[in-house]
């Protein structure tokens, strides 16, 4: 029998919806996944939305499409089959009349799983299909509230649990009935992060209890307070899983652990900082799927992407993505380098810390209590012939210089810098120490970027903006739509899917300073770096500034959001 992939594909053929070439990139994409689907790869790409692929299976297969979001699911039913069976073949119970359990399955062709259903309620069963996102927000309804669990686990828990907890390769966060209170609060902790998609997990002791911040697209939002008794217990319980020395308090320390969350796999890179009142923990989760898709979906305007796509077809030079920390800066190269990731060639890193582990990349971390410095790594690096280096951050002199060195002789360099905008980095690097010539040789292209918030499509609406907002940020309406008809000005009003905020999700705004013969020149003669970013505007350069603005016009995003971003650019 074809498996649900197989399916897909066959009916997306049949039905002609998506274009043959877009279904092989996308498979290649999914072949490049370890445990991914097809069907996210699909969604993401932004080839389909879930909902008509769903439907065009349901036609494929026979099987009815049922919109969980508007079925009203008793509670009785959460007691037929457990949470965690549930979560594992993404499947819930909708209805029981008799022997019969009718389930609302997000894979109906998945013998394991109702094989598996059909041995534990000893029923017969009949399967409607649904999305994945629908069945797990109707779990998360059924199973009640998990932030309600944590705040009683934490009152029932016993002040010195946990202490033994177990060193594990992964942590299973959907997690059975069987574990300990301190452990179920973690495990239930990364799982509400996961399903709100918060970047960090920020643990904070306080004079009388233990606070649990969520940072959500790029926003701290308090989410839980844990009761004083427990913060040993907790502290512990994430320092081990982290690998951590636990009789250590006083200095800081860094580790990393994974998790298994919703079917997949989640890289967590953990920090400990002692503080007044203990150790403060925060969490980055680090979700590897989003590097394979390409840089389409980072949100970049097709000039600029194109301007990428050609600087990185280029066999050697420099490429550097400049902005604050959390600007995405990371993303972006790691999403460069999954594409330029290949059999034929030899990529490696070296960075502090290592974000993402890369499967077929060489990976250094910095060990500058050793010896192993960004500069001294990067001159072994060279010994290796590779094709592609990335460095994590050009932080001093000796490291330009070698790797703008390297770029020059048949390696392709990405790498950081910490500068405002694009023509602030060529500044940069003349402030230390680079030759301008070397600069003007090695450097093809710089990109300034940030995350812009966008609006909610869940609760977006349609707003009226008054048109001298325009005039005062300096960019005239007609300059970024002369089309009136595909003006669009929305607003997120809030709602339970963003947290109230009228947000969901970032995008990339980028500047994009490509090095052309004028600029080599520029650079050669020590041109400030206003002249330089004039010039590239007179070019067709898009100003970070502009590029918020452009989807503003486009109502992807609001006019505070676009202040808010980009207020160094007025």
């Amino acid at each position: 029998m074809k498996n649900l992939s197989e399916r897909i594909i066959e009916v997306l053929k049949n039905t002609k919806r998506i274009k043959t070439t877009d279904i092989q990139k996308a498979l290649e994409l999914y072949s490049k996944e370890e445990k991914g689907k097809l069907r996210d790869v699909l969604v993401r790409m932004g080839l389909i939305t879930e909902k008509e692929l769903i439907s065009l299976l349901s036609m494929e297969l026979e099987i009815p499409f049922l919109n969980l979001s508007k079925y009203k699911i008793k509670p009785e039913l959460a007691q037929i089959i457990p949470e965690k069976v549930c979560r594992k073949h993404q499947l819930i119970p909708i209805s029981k009349i008799g022997e019969k359990i009718t389930l609302a399955m997000a894979d109906p062709v998945n013998i394991v799983a109702i094989d598996d259903i059909m041995l534990l309620t000893n029923m017969k069963v009949e399967c409607v299909i649904a999305t994945e996102k629908d069945i797990e927000e109707a779990l998360d309804r059924l199973f009640s509230n998990e932030m309600e669990n944590i705040t009683a686990l934490a009152k029932a828990a016993d002040a010195s649990s946990g202490e033994e907890a177990e060193l594990q390769d992964v942590v299973n966060a959907d997690a059975g009935a069987d574990e300990g209170p301190i452990v179920k609060i973690i495990d239930l902790l990364l799982r509400q992060a996961v399903k709100k998609r918060a970047s960090d997990i920020h643990v904070e002791p306080q004079e009388r209890d233990l606070r649990v911040r969520f940072r959500i697209d790029g926003q701290l939002h308090e989410e839980v307070v844990i009761p004083k008794k427990n913060q040993n217990a907790v502290l512990t319980r994430l320092k081990i899983i982290s690998r951590m020395d636990i009789t250590e308090n006083r200095v800081p320390q860094d580790g990393r652990f994974k998790a298994k969350l919703a079917n997949k796999e989640i890289d967590l890179r953990v920090s400990a900082l002692p503080v007044y009142f203990g150790n403060k923990i925060v969490m980055r989760l680090l979700d590897k799927s989003s590097l394979n898709l390409g840089l389409e979906t980072l949100g970049f305007l097709p000039h600029t992407l194109e301007a990428f796509r050609s600087c990185i077809a280029k066999p050697f030079g420099m490429l550097l993505i400049t902005g604050p920390t959390g600007s995405g800066k990371s993303t972006t190269l790691y999403s460069v380098l999954s594409q330029l990731n290949t059999p034929d060639k030899n990529i490696i890193t070296i960075e502090d810390p290592i974000e993402y582990q890369v499967k077929g990349i060489t990976q250094i971390q910095t060990r500058p209590e050793v010896g192993l410095t960004f500069a001294n790594g990067l001159r072994a690096i060279f010994r290796q012939s590779p094709d592609i280096v990335m460095v994590g951050e050009i932080r001093d002199s000796e490291t330009a210089d070698i790797a703008i060195k390297a770029s020059l002789t048949g390696q392709l360099v990405l790498s950081t810098l910490h500068t405002n905008d694009a023509a602030g980095a060529i500044t940069r690097l003349i402030d230390m120490k680079v030759e301008p010539f070397l600069i003007a040789s090695s450097v093809l292209m710089v990109g300034a970027q940030r995350l812009c918030r966008r609006n909610c499509p869940s609760c977006r609406e349609k707003v009226e903006i008054d048109a001298t907002i325009f005039d005062k940020m300096g960019t005239p309406l007609e300059r970024l739509e002369p089309d009136p008809t595909k003006r669009m000005f929305f607003k997120g009003k809030g709602c339970d899917k963003c947290n109230q905020t009228g947000y969901r999700g970032r995008m990339a705004i980028l500047e994009a300073l490509v090095v052309d013969d004028t600029i080599r020149d520029m650079i050669m003669r020590c041109v400030p770096a206003y002249e330089i970013k004039n010039y590239a505007m007179t070019k067709g350069m898009t100003t970070l500034r502009e590029d918020a603005m452009i989807k503003f016009v486009h109502g992807e995003t609001t006019a505070e959001e676009v202040i808010r971003v980009t207020s160094e650019d007025e």
